[in-house]
């Protein structure tokens, strides 16, 4: 997605993953909506990410995220 000059870049340098079933926005909207503010989405944690938006029902990537100490946020949060 190609970015737009008057949209901040939030995001930029920030690797986000997302799971879960959120309440606002499906994953593919989340991650186009990431990008846009210049971040970058992965559908796997490592310890490069920087954040795992987690929606309800989460499951194994949110305890990897846990293990690994990545920043876990919730739908809240990320808006």
């Amino acid at each position: 997605m190609e970015s737009n000059k008057d949209t901040p870049e939030l995001f930029v340098g920030k690797t986000f993953v997302v799971t879960g079933t959120l309440e606002n926005f499906s994953r593919k909207e989340a991650e186009d909506l990431m990008e846009s503010l210049g971040g970058k989405t992965s559908s796997s944690v490592s310890s490069k990410t920087s954040y795992l938006l987690a929606g309800e029902k989460a499951g194994s990537k949110l305890t990897k995220a846990q293990e690994l100490g990545v920043q876990v946020i919730d739908e809240d949060t990320f808006i």
